[in-house]
């Protein structure tokens, strides 16, 4: 009798996890299709939605991280020729 019991507990818990999971996942669609709408009402304003992803992504970060991020991508530029550091190579 007792594990009856235990088993239809878990079996509620499993039952009521995995339907707030399935909500959380529904609303976490919705507000992803409400951000595409903000990109596409931006696109069609004249902004490019590829730079503003970048700035929220970099919005995100402190600013150390994105001064190290920054740094990080210079030298690597630089080591392929991509930028100058100004410095003459004479």
């Amino acid at each position: 009798m007792q594990s009856d019991v235990t088993q239809s507990v878990a079996q509620s818990q499993i039952r009521s996890i995995v339907e707030r999971i399935e909500r959380l996942e529904e609303e976490k669609k919705a507000i992803a299709d409400d951000i595409k709408e903000v990109y596409a009402e931006a696109k069609s304003n004249g902004f490019d939605t590829k730079t503003l992803r970048k700035v929220v992504t970099l919005r995100k970060k402190d600013r150390a991280e994105r001064e190290e991020e920054e740094a990080m991508l210079d030298l690597y530029l630089n080591a392929l020729g991509m930028i100058s550091t100004g410095i003459s190579q004479d």
